[in-house]
């Protein structure tokens, strides 16, 4: 990682964005090179897991990991969905499985993925870290927030200023590890990539608090929007309002 784009980044967020929590990133790699906690041998939600890369942990992930079968498959360490998926997202089968009702029927379920196709790892691990953690080895793909509105307005924003589409910024109806990882990771191999606004997902929703949603943007993407904060509406007297709403915000969160 580009030491001079992490810290111009922790700087001009300290800045426009007071108080607030860092993003994390992740990358995928092949070689563990420093010491790395694997997630627990039991099961859990990865995005329990991700809690402790919020706090500053570094974690990785492995076609090993214990984790559902959507999480294995949205981080690109298998390629098959459970069994009976299409029932499972929709009406469930009496008597055997219970529906999670997302979708209103099993055969929408089916149309449905037909345009999310499997994705393959680029590495044998994925690797989660806070931003300020990142060393020079580092190669992050994505990086991801987690934020309360006023933080992700200014977020959408930045991620809009220098485009034409409008829909620069997209929330596609996926599991909350999808929005995070899947859809990211294409579209950082896209010439245009958009960011992700995410965790829609109320199975997840328990792992995070009420005012939160993630946004997830690729690297390439975000360099851009660091580039772009100094001449951006975060230098008026409007973002001022809001940043100010931030400061008295996070203060009161902390006591």
């Amino acid at each position: 990682m580009d030491y001079n784009i992490k810290q111009t980044f922790i700087q001009k967020w300290n800045q426009y964005f007071p108080n607030t929590e860092l993003p994390i990133v992740f990358f995928y790699t092949d070689d563990l090179n420093e010491e790395i906690n694997y997630s627990p041998s039991s099961f859990r939600c990865i995005i329990d897991e991700l809690s402790r890369v919020r706090s500053g942990e570094t974690v990785v992930f492995d076609a090993k990991t214990p984790m559902c079968a959507g999480g294995k498959r949205y981080m690109g360490f298998s390629q098959t969905l459970r069994p009976n998926f299409n029932y499972f997202l929709s009406c469930g089968i009496p008597g055997k499985l219970e529906g999670e009702r997302y979708k209103k029927t099993p055969e929408i379920v089916e149309e449905v993925m037909k345009d999310q196709p499997p994705y393959t790892a680029p590495g044998k691990y994925i690797i989660f870290k806070r931003w300020d953690n990142l060393n020079v080895n580092d190669n992050p793909s994505v990086v991801i927030f987690f934020a309360a509105p006023d933080v992700l307005s200014g977020l959408f924003t930045l991620a809009n200023f220098d485009e034409i589409d409008r829909n620069a910024v997209i929330s596609p109806f996926a599991s909350a590890c999808s929005n995070l990882v899947y859809f990211p990771s294409i579209e950082a191999a896209s010439n245009t990539p958009k960011a992700i606004l995410g965790m829609f997902d109320a199975s997840a929703r328990p792992y995070v608090t009420s005012s939160e949603l993630t946004f997830a943007v690729p690297l390439s993407k975000f360099v851009r929007m660091i580039n772009n904060m100094d001449e951006s509406f975060l230098i008026t007297n409007t973002w001022k309002t809001i940043r100010n709403r931030i400061t008295i915000e996070s203060k009161t969160s902390k006591v």
